[in-house]
């Protein structure tokens, strides 16, 4: 027996927001100072470090759950399975429902039991629960789900990385211009194919590190202090995912016992691109290896960061032809890897 991803489904929200429709924010210092430099500066510095020209925020009608349900639609269609045989429903998000305008989240049931209810599946049995574990959640998902089907206790699985962080953003903060909205999901099942999940490793980083990424006060300060927005320290998050994630990444590979030359494309957290670039060249430096051009795709031009979505996006988009000069086969290695607030991170080895 072994553990594969049988289908995959996203949903990319319709409204496209480029750098220059941030022209009009009134970005601030961290003390509500104003910001020495344009707007036209900083979007054109923006680019050059994240790699992010545009990125998609949801409709205002729309909340977390429902586009969570698009793609979980799509997976369950993609793997051909009733949903009623569904085991488990593990959704994966930060902030629940939103609305927009709203400055409450609203998680109360889960989320994943909307999906569930969405789904119309009536059988008691396929648990829906919610997990919160910073931008690797879809990751973690799958690794709880593949933990399920071992242990017996499940033979199919959903699960869901979706976020709308449009909602949550300071409009004052540079750092807003990274986040975006979208939704990824796939069912994981107990499979007589060859390939499937070889390792996975994971980590929670919580003594200093617990801090790089909070909810916090706008940069505005004559806003509503009881307000709170997504906040990260940003060089520290940098230096800690370049310091951590090729070593977690280099640890699951050696647990899989595959060689780092078969590896074909690595699947990472869309945050940051030039972050990526430089933990990619890491963790092939780990292994004396020079990076090979074109092993890391990348939707994070078009795309932004959508925190959970982006690795279930990204994988969704490649088996779909989908990402330009890109394609995985039937047979190919691929790593995953994460890293997000917690502060945590993740790998898994996987033989598509």
């Amino acid at each position: 027996m072994n553990i594969k991803i049988t289908g995959s489904g996203s949903y990319i929200p319709n409204q496209i927001v480029t750098n220059l429709d941030f022209a009009k924010h009134q970005f601030l210092n961290e003390d509500g100072s104003a910001f020495n430099a344009s707007n036209e500066v900083i979007a054109h510095k923006f680019k050059q470090i994240t790699g992010i020209e545009e990125r998609r925020y949801v409709d205002t009608n729309l909340v977390t759950s429902d586009i969570a349900y698009f793609a979980a639609q799509k997976a369950i269609d993609t793997a051909n399975i009733d949903p009623e045989t569904l085991d488990y429903i593990i959704f994966a998000h930060n902030f629940g429902n939103v609305k927009q305008g709203a400055i409450q989240a609203d998680a109360v049931p889960s989320l994943a039991a909307r999906v569930k209810q969405k789904l119309r599946i009536k059988n008691p049995k396929c648990v829906a629960y919610d997990i919160l574990f910073g931008c690797p959640g879809w990751i973690e998902g799958v690794i709880q789900a593949q933990a399920f089907i071992k242990a017996g206790m499940a033979k199919k699985c959903l699960v869901i990385g979706a976020e709308t962080l449009s909602r949550v953003v300071d409009i004052h903060d540079r750092d807003s211009m990274i986040y975006s909205d979208g939704a990824g999901a796939t069912i994981v099942e107990a499979t007589n194919e060859d390939g499937g999940i070889l390792a996975h490793a994971s980590a929670t980083f919580a003594t200093d590190e617990a801090d790089y990424l909070f909810f916090g006060n706008s940069f505005n300060k004559n806003l509503d202090k009881d307000v709170r927005y997504i906040k990260m320290q940003g060089r520290k998050i940098y230096e800690f995912a370049l310091n951590e994630v090729p070593k977690a990444m280099k640890d699951c590979l050696d647990k899989s016992g595959i060689p780092i030359s078969e590896i074909k494309k690595v699947l990472i957290h869309q945050a940051n691109e030039k972050m990526d670039e430089a933990i990619i060249h890491r963790f092939f430096k780990l292994h004396n290896q020079e990076t090979p051009e074109g092993i890391m795709p990348m939707s994070i031009h078009k795309l932004g960061n959508s925190s959970v979505a982006t690795v279930p996006t990204l994988y969704d988009l490649l088996v779909n032809g989908r990402i330009e000069n890109q394609e995985i086969k039937k047979g190919d290695v691929i790593i995953f890897a994460s890293v997000g607030a917690g502060m945590n991170i993740n790998a898994m080895v996987y033989r598509v």
